[in-house]
């Protein structure tokens, strides 16, 4: 059963690098907008009369916390209606129509596998949103490998946050991938993130793989784990655009 339409009120909007920021969200009319990490909402946007051709949906980028405010992260991609509107009509004080949580994206009750969460650019959202959620709630789990790839080190997101929640677990690792740099600081890669998880499970680890991105990563990512091994149960994908 479908979650009904709501308003939401823009309460805060950051830049996080020169194409994308980040949305908050007051959902009106509830005190906790209960959602499971790895979830998403879709938008009702002014952008067009048709109903289907208005609707824009994106992964929660913040983790559950018991209130009714939710955290998007959105690139502004060029002749986009929908990011367009966001990026030029939206303000702080603006009211969006949204519908959600919806998917079923989300990471097992128990667990009990290494995880590989692999993505590209703002397919960091609900990795972010997961552990999140596992740090502030001691959720207990194998090995995480955060995978997360983009152009240059200009694209970063959440590098900060997620460079200092890796330090505090000893099985949390951060891993950003930057295809455009030549030289990268300590600790993150150069090149694509497919290297990155083959040269983690060489022993071929029970491990569950999350893929969230543009189509093109996630294909050739499935192609790739399978190749070392997996069984397609073990892969989990949400596609972008």
């Amino acid at each position: 059963m479908l979650e009904p339409w709501r308003n939401g009120t823009i309460i805060k909007i950051e830049n996080e690098t020169a194409t994308t920021r980040r949305f908050w969200i007051e959902v009106e009319g509830i005190d906790d907008f209960n959602f499971t990490s790895g979830q998403f909402i879709t938008l009702d946007l002014p952008i067009h009369e048709q109903k289907n051709k208005r609707w824009r949906s994106y992964s929660i980028a913040s983790a559950p916390n018991g209130t009714n405010i939710i955290e998007l992260i959105i690139v502004l991609l060029e002749g986009g209606a929908g990011t367009t509107y966001l990026f030029n009509e939206v303000v702080v004080g603006s009211t969006l129509l949204l519908r959600g949580p919806q998917g079923k994206f989300v990471l097992p009750e128990t667990i009990d596998k290494d995880l590989f969460l692999v993505c590209t650019g703002t397919g960091i959202a609900p990795f972010r949103s997961m552990v999140q959620y596992m740090h502030h709630n001691n959720i207990p789990h194998q090995n995480i490998h955060l995978i997360f790839g983009c152009r240059t080190l200009a694209d970063g997101l959440y590098m900060n946050e997620l460079s200092e929640l890796s330090k505090q677990h000893s099985n949390i690792f951060f891993h950003p991938v930057f295809s455009r740099e030549t030289s990268v600081p300590e600790g993150m890669h150069t090149g694509y993130v497919h290297h990155v998880y083959e040269s983690l499970t060489t022993e071929k680890q029970p491990a569950l793989f999350y893929l969230c991105g543009w189509k093109n990563m996630v294909d050739e990512a499935r192609a790739r784990i399978a190749a070392l091994g997996y069984d397609k149960k073990d892969i989990h994908l949400e596609l972008y655009g």
